[in-house]
């Protein structure tokens, strides 16, 4: 079995969300299962500043990649990812020497039409010239998405014997641009239709991939199902419909070596599920170090992009009922100015009981899980989410929004069983929000429930062992479609 990841970005090497760690922690989860799999993404100038010290080099094959009534040329580099998975990358420096992936504060950078139909394009023209031809090419988001087209027309004939399959990590990211940019893909104008990538007048990319990739998944059971209705659907809801039978959803994993608090090296103090004396020491040292109240009251931790999807609205609208109760609240994130001028704000007004950090510190994230008490998700939607699943590993209670793949992964808490994760609200209200918080903290002073609740949560197996194997059945699926058709 041979398979190629195709995505913009994977760890150790670009991230700018969790799609990097899906990448990445999926090679080498296939390497260890004897896989032969490979990940290849564009050359960033992130990438090419530290490409000496990571084994990247340059394989000395340059490419042409057709674009529109052009050509670009790119030069391929290799290295290796961490579990020793081959990892490619496209260069083209016109592209990809760029601060950021995507674009910067300011917005989107106005060419991303052209950057990702060469890195779409360009991946197939790699294959070739490395002489590779995958069983199944595994794409990611909208930036990969007109892989699947290419391969069932332009490319056709080059790779005959190879599928693909479809990750939607967030539909409500698309790759929508103008029209004017249909002419750079290549493909004709007969595949700019209501029934093609045609969108309102304008070209969808991940439209593309959706109607032309063999098989679709996405990061939870739920957030499955939830992207065919018009509420979660972003337009798409009707095009998903037609393709209904060929989608399912895989939960996310975490990295269990990073995540891990018996052997964090970020933390006060280590602890496990067998000695849990080492969570009150990180709790007592995240206070002191963000200012907060040092007292046993509850710690409320939030780590999470600024943006109105993550629920921010109703966490702002909470902060008064949240500190009035006495309890603490914890923000680490970078995003949208509005929320973090208003976050700051706060850190002001409830000095000692509401901290917020901007930006993203690795750092500072680790402490936050390990030393919070709950963890706080109200996302308006949540593909998969990672948080909960690390607030979980380090006995963060998680109280979240019952929405795509926190339902799957967070249980209601049972008194009378004894069984549950945590605690989950139905609506976006700060009412709901605070209600099941109310839960939280009436459990939590009755340390006996609170601990039994927090070994419930410290015993879920969030690794990528089950997520791959879920994928490699796919896979297999799609090779044995593929030569019983060839």
């Amino acid at each position: 079995m041979r398979i190629l990841i195709a995505s913009p970005e994977a760890v150790p090497f670009a991230k700018t969300g969790g799609l990097a760690d899906v990448a990445g922690a999926l090679a080498d989860e296939y390497r260890k299962k004897g896989i032969h799999a490979a990940v290849i993404l564009p050359f960033y100038s992130s990438i090419r500043k530290k490409a000496a010290g990571s084994g990247i080099k340059p394989l000395n094959i340059k490419i042409d990649v057709p674009l529109g009534s052009d050509t670009e040329s790119g030069l391929l580099w290799k290295g290796k990812t961490p579990g020793g998975a081959d990892a490619y990358f496209i260069e083209n420096r016109k592209f990809y020497d760029r601060d950021e992936l995507y674009g910067t504060s300011s917005g989107d950078y106005p060419d991303n039409a052209s950057r990702f139909i060469f890195y779409s394009r360009g991946v197939l023209e790699a294959l070739k010239a490395l002489g590779m031809r995958p069983d199944v090419i595994h794409c990611n988001d909208w930036q990969s998405a007109l892989i699947p087209v290419y391969l069932k027309r332009a490319c056709k004939n080059d790779f005959p014997s190879t599928s693909t399959l479809l990750t939607i990590h967030n539909l409500g990211y698309q790759g929508i641009f103008s029209s004017d940019n249909m002419p750079l893909t290549g493909l004709g104008w007969e595949t700019f239709t209501i029934d093609g990538l045609e969108f309102y007048g304008n070209i969808n990319f991940l439209k593309g991939g959706i109607l032309y990739s063999d098989v679709i998944t996405t990061v939870s059971m739920t957030y499955s199902e939830e992207i065919l209705t018009k509420e979660h659907g972003f337009g798409l809801d009707g095009v998903l419909q037609t393709r209904r039978n060929d989608i399912s959803g895989i939960v996310n994993g975490v990295d269990i070596g990073e995540w891990a608090p018996s052997r964090d090296p970020f933390i006060a103090a280590r602890f496990n599920k067998k000695d849990l004396s080492g969570k009150a020491a990180c709790k007592k040292s995240l206070q002191k170090e963000l200012g907060l109240n040092d007292d046993d009251r509850p710690l409320i931790g939030l780590v999470a992009r600024l943006s109105a999807q993550k629920g921010l609205d109703i966490v702002a609208e909470s902060v008064e009922g949240i500190t009035g109760s006495g309890a603490k609240l914890a923000v680490l994130g970078k995003g949208d100015n509005y929320f973090g001028n208003l976050f700051s704000q706060y850190s002001l007004k409830y000095r000692g009981l509401f901290s917020f950090r901007p930006g993203f510190d690795n750092t500072l994230a680790h402490k936050v899980y390990a030393g919070s008490d709950i963890f706080l998700m109200p996302s308006v939607y949540e593909p998969c989410g990672l948080g909960q699943l690390i607030a979980m590993r380090y006995g963060a209670v998680p109280v979240v929004k019952k929405t795509g793949g926190l339902a799957d992964t967070v249980a209601e808490y049972d008194i009378p069983t004894g069984k549950g994760t945590g605690f989950l609200f139905r609506g976006h209200s700060s009412a709901e929000l605070v209600n099941a918080l109310e839960k939280a903290y009436n459990l939590y002073y009755d340390k006996r429930l609170w601990n039994r609740l927090i070994l419930n949560a410290m015993s879920g197996d969030f690794s990528w062992r089950r997520p791959a194997e879920k994928y490699v059945s796919l896979y297999k699926k799609l090779i044995r479609k593929t030569q019983y058709h060839v």
